[in-house]
């Protein structure tokens, strides 16, 4: 294996004694020295198990160190890494691994009962979580392992359609990294505790890896509680974190939030979908850093920079391209947005992703002479900052007028009596699709005709919502984003 690909080898020699590893609920931690054999000792008994290069290898398990062992045994033997979202059905796991054919699968022994509910063809378990798996072996080199080689292999939400199998080789994992690094000034100094799910690249990819490289110290945190988020970022002098707006929500309602001056905290990061800009205010009020920035699977995920200053100044922006990618915006004629004017976002750089496994056609329609469609719309005001507009499939068409639903919901957050809101677009005869808007309330309603009205003070009667839907909680995906495929089948059922 090429020296520069093992990289945590090279911290190990260069940080040997630094903690690289807390396990916030056991309070373990592991050096940068201890990760490396672990890492090292994991990868012989993979060989031992008959892995070699090229063969996928699942886990099924928590947030737990085990993530970091797996992910960095595959990098020293040139397997890759499957993680798995078990908060999907054991139908839809079961679809994940007849795609990706792993030759094994890590279980940690809280999902035990749910790897034995799978189908018979399941592939063979071995237990994470304890000594066994980890024991010392002799590690046999593996050579020709290249930089383009696939590292990882992570699965998208699937809320469009089935999951797709986004292969992340050790080129692009390596340089989100170093991106992330140059562009956010992330030193040997910083702490982070991260509450994303580790099968997810928010978990892996976002903060946890480039911390790593640098130097500093990864908190692996579980079930997100609030409280007990606060005192863990107090307790272990956290400086950065990266957390979802669902996550923030409930984080701004809690008296220790209220009571907490997070003294070590450099910057609060928002990331995974747009953010209400009533959370700005919670911690502008506060006197405390926050940004939000914007990523994908396929990218990164980390594309933009802001800093704490314009963030507040330009609320809503997720900033301007790192140092080491290139972003443009295509509007449907082709040609490239100007200033102000909505398109599609595509990016490219050397943290992009490779392909989509076993699926040729849909890695042909997302990547363009090396630029990713990401699905997603944005525009650039004059100052170069960028602001992401929303879903290009969540685009409403009413009338022949183009409707942005994140507009629409900014606005109804704003509201005193709303607690979130979700708008999405209804088939209709006449106009073709029409608004329609998914409303939570705090403790009081108010009534349609009285939202109708508050709309009509900030946005354009074309943009007011024909139907307003009131439901306790929105459906969300298992990292926070508002299900909107999942609203679309409530509504048809109202």
């Amino acid at each position: 294996m090429r020296w520069e690909l093992d990289w945590l080898e090279n911290r190990a020699r260069l940080s040997p004694n630094k903690a690289a590893i807390i396990d916030d609920k056991t309070k373990e931690t592991w050096t940068y020295e201890e990760l490396n054999a672990r890492a090292s000792n994991t990868a012989a008994n993979l060989q031992n198990m008959g892995v070699k290069k090229g063969d996928r290898v699942a886990l099924l398990a928590p947030n737990h160190i085990c993530y970091f062992d797996l992910l960095f045994a595959c990098g020293k033997i040139g397997a890759i890494f499957v993680p798995l979202n078990w908060r999907l059905s054991v139908h839809e796991i079961n679809e994940i691994l007849q795609d990706c054919t792993p030759i094994l699968i890590g279980v940690h022994e809280q999902f035990i009962q749910l790897y034995d509910q799978l189908p018979e063809e399941k592939p063979h378990a071995f237990m994470v979580g304890r000594s066994n798996y980890s024991e010392i072996n002799f590690l046999q080199k593996v050579e020709g392992i290249s930089e383009t080689d696939p590292l990882a292999m992570i699965y998208t939400g699937g809320t469009t359609g089935k999951p797709k199998g986004v292969v992340l080789s050790h080129r692009s994992i390596l340089w989100n990294g170093i991106n992330s690094i140059l562009s956010w000034g992330l030193t040997d100094q910083d702490v982070t505790v991260n509450y994303m799910p580790m099968f997810h690249t928010g978990g892996l990819n976002a903060l946890s890896i480039p911390i790593l490289m640098m130097g500093g110290t990864v908190v692996i945190g579980d079930h997100f509680d609030a409280a007990e988020a606060v005192e863990s970022i107090n307790r272990y002098h956290c400086t950065i974190i990266l957390l979802v707006p669902t996550m923030y929500h409930m984080l701004i309602q809690s008296e220790e939030f209220k009571s907490s001056h997070f003294p070590s905290m450099k910057i609060f990061l928002s990331g995974a979908a747009p953010c209400p800009l009533q959370i700005y205010e919670a911690f502008q009020t506060k006197g405390l850093a926050f940004k939000e920035g914007y990523g994908l699977t396929e990218a990164g995920p980390n594309n933009f920079y802001i800093s704490p200053q314009e963030a507040q100044i330009k609320r809503g922006s997720v900033g301007k391209p790192m140092m080491f990618n290139s972003i443009i915006l295509e509007k449907t004629d082709g040609r490239e947005a100007a200033a102000n004017e909505v398109g599609e976002l595509l990016i490219r750089g050397k943290h992009a992703f490779s392909f989509y496994w076993n699926n040729e056609q849909a890695t042909n329609e997302t990547m363009t002479e090396g630029w990713i469609r990401t699905g997603d719309l944005a525009k650039r005001d004059e100052q170069g900052y960028y602001y992401i507009v929303g879903r290009k499939k969540d685009m409403i068409i009413t009338g022949g007028e183009n409707i942005y639903p994140l507009e629409i919901e900014h606005w109804l957050a704003e509201h005193p009596a709303i607690e979130e809101a979700a708008v999405i677009g209804l088939p209709e005869e006449k106009w073709g699709e029409v608004v329609a808007a998914f409303i939570v309330f705090k403790e009081w309603s108010i009534t349609d005709d009285e939202l109708k009205t508050y709309c009509e003070a900030k946005l354009g009667r074309y943009k007011i919502p024909k139907k307003f839907i009131q439901v306790n909680e929105l459906p969300k995906t298992h990292v926070g984003k508002i299900d909107k495929k999942k609203l679309k089948e409530m509504a048809i059922k109202i």
